[in-house]
């Protein structure tokens, strides 16, 4: 009876998948996921888990084991919010940070061993603490794709679907807004402030040197800096129709060239709600297949697709290795989990 009900679960997994799938994924690699999946949700009940997956997971994964997916701000109020014993964080290392930093009596586990961040490898506490030394009493904005160390030396953390709400909550002339370049200079652009990066102060542009009020640093996403706009030329000159969202991770040229700008989970319900012909995302390209599995009505265009190496970590082979081990545990020392829940905690009251 129970190898019965096994494989009837694995079918209807299967059947949901590939209606979902068919065009993205081969339907012998289906088959063998359905039964990851199933075993994986079996797992979970057992661990009294919940599984939380960014929008960039691998379509396979993304449609069949998540309890909740979403941007970085989403998830982190589920995991704030949940009441399971183990949080399966499906992302990389520092969401999963975020989630031991609101959970610190549960048990966090990030399915691979190494699933890093080039853009939170872009800064360190020590670079933190240097630039509030350099520019004493300004307020430190830090973008959540950052280290818990990181988080511990700023006031107050973003996300890119909120960080303009952030900028403006605060009461500074000047503010520091760390790591990523690109986005610190497309939140500035939109509140009307000007910037400086101090390792790029060459390129300015400024007439004096006191003639701004947001300090960026040289952080950037290896994913999103590769888009240019001649992608967007080259697109636009084959598909005139199509409607182009680019991540705010993404170059201010890039942005501006094209017809929205937001983060995944705003871009997601962009495209949902808009009747354009076909669309690209000018961002980390399983995005794009995890769309077209939940609209098959959309047109997506899989052109200028970049696959991030470090979401890729990210298996239904390895999510089902760490619930049957409970491996790779993620720890985050007491003194800095306390003083960055106070950054993260000011970011989700802002919402």
């Amino acid at each position: 009876m129970t190898l019965i009900k096994e494989n009837t679960a694995v079918q209807e997994m299967y059947a949901s998948l590939k209606a979902k799938l068919h065009d993205v994924v081969p339907d012998f690699e289906l088959r063998y996921k359905a039964e990851l999946a199933v075993e994986i949700n079996r797992l979970k009940v057992e661990r009294n888990a919940v599984i939380l997956g960014h929008n960039y997971m691998e379509p396979a994964l993304f449609h069949s084991i998540p309890d909740f997916v979403g941007d970085s701000l989403e998830l982190s109020r589920k995991a704030a919010q949940t009441d399971k014993d183990v949080i399966v964080f499906c992302g990389v290392e520092f969401m999963a940070e975020t989630a031991k930093i609101l959970n610190p009596s549960k048990t966090v586990l990030l399915p691979a061993e190494k699933a890093g961040c080039s853009l939170a490898a872009s800064i360190t506490a020590e670079d933190v603490r240097r630039l509030k030394a350099q520019y004493p009493g300004v307020p430190v904005v830090t973008y959540i794709n950052t280290y818990a160390d990181v988080k511990a030396e700023c006031d107050i953390c973003c996300t890119s679907g909120n960080a303009v709400a952030v900028v403006n909550s605060l009461d500074a002339e000047r503010i520091i807004f760390i790591p990523d370049e690109y986005l610190a200079r497309n939140v500035a652009a939109e509140t009307g402030k000007k910037i400086i990066v101090p390792s790029l102060q060459s390129n300015i542009g400024l007439e004096g040197v006191d003639s701004y009020d947001f300090i960026g640093w040289h952080g950037r996403c290896e994913v999103h800096e590769k888009f240019t706009v001649e992608d967007i030329r080259n697109v636009r000159a084959q598909f005139p129709d199509v409607y182009i969202l680019a991540h705010p991770e993404c170059s201010p040229d890039v942005v501006a060239a094209s017809d929205f700008s937001g983060s995944t989970t705003a871009m997601i319900r962009k495209v949902e709600a808009s009747h354009a012909p076909r669309f690209l995302l000018l961002t980390e390209c399983s995005m794009g297949d995890n769309i077209m599995g939940a609209n098959p009505d959309k047109e997506m265009l899989r052109l200028c697709s970049v696959r991030c190496p470090h979401m890729n970590q990210i298996t239904l082979e390895d999510t089902l290795a760490s619930l049957e081990k409970m491996q790779y545990e993620i720890h985050v020392p007491e003194e800095i989990r306390v003083r960055a829940a106070r950054a993260v905690q000011r970011m989700i009251e802002i919402g």
